[in-house]
């Protein structure tokens, strides 16, 4: 039998825990390591060159010290960043997390679509270059919550998170009236976003289509890694923070490792 891959998620804080979720529903058979850069966290309020000087040679020492098959930066304000550096510097497949604006674009009715990431996130040229080349005559509006990525790992953590707050930071996505001609489709373009998914809905002043990119990435580590090894499930799961603090959150992260136990 072959041996089963071994995926690294990285991501700034705990909002790569919506791609794992995603990623071990496609390849359960694989060991995983989590790793979180909250010593760094948010990344949003870093500059492009710090982000890169961190990201590249952390990398390389998270793939000296795990061995991975494969790379996941479940982060989109790194992966607008850093994936050709990355690419240049190492010889193993990596997967990064973009704005999804060609699918929220394509699939649009009122051709209304707003993307809500980071304000790095949607300031950077890479995501205007998204929308100058995958808008379809969609008009876009960009978004930079500067809390919400904060609010969210408040949230997965326990503490409290005031509904007005949120609110506050979602409000801007919502554009124009008239059922056809108002926004009709969010780009949740921050892993962390949809951990708050369900609060999102609630608190929208309308419907609207919510597009998660992580479904997307979880098969592009599938085929990237091939067929499964077999149908046994490695049980074995790690993570770590940069900080190196001790993680405490094993039961609210458990369902994210698909319920395997965190050493």
């Amino acid at each position: 039998m072959l041996r089963p891959p071994t995926i690294l998620i990285f991501d700034s804080g705990l909002g790569g825990m919506t791609v794992l979720r995603e990623v071990v529903a496609a390849r359960p058979d694989a060991r995983y390591v989590y790793v979180a850069d909250d010593a760094f966290f948010p990344y949003g309020h870093h500059s492009e060159q710090e982000i890169i000087a961190r990201v590249v040679p952390l990398i390389g020492e998270l793939i000296d010290r795990h061995a991975p098959d494969l790379v996941v930066i479940a982060c989109n304000t790194a992966s607008t960043l850093v994936m050709s550096y990355l690419r240049q510097a190492y010889k193993i497949p990596f997967v990064g997390t973009v704005p999804a604006i060609k699918p929220a674009c394509a699939q649009s009715q009122t051709r209304r679509v707003s993307v809500l990431g980071t304000k790095g996130t949607v300031q950077r040229e890479y995501t205007r270059g998204l929308i100058r080349d995958f808008a379809q005559g969609c008009e876009v509006t960009l978004v930079g919550s500067p809390e919400l990525a904060s609010l969210a790992e408040s949230a997965l953590s326990g503490h409290e998170v005031p509904d007005r707050a949120i609110l506050a930071e979602l409000a801007p996505c919502f554009v124009g009236s008239g059922e056809t001609s108002r926004t009709d489709t969010i780009v949740l373009a921050c892993t962390h976003y949809p951990l708050l998914l369900d609060r999102f809905v609630r608190l929208a002043p309308w419907p609207v289509n919510w597009i998660d990119p992580a479904p997307a990435i979880a098969r592009r580590v599938a085929d990237l890694l091939g067929p499964a090894a077999g149908e046994s499930r490695d049980e074995r799961a790690e993570m770590f923070f940069t900080s190196k603090k001790p993680h405490t959150l094993s039961r609210a992260l458990a369902p994210f490792f698909g319920g395997r136990a965190l050493a």
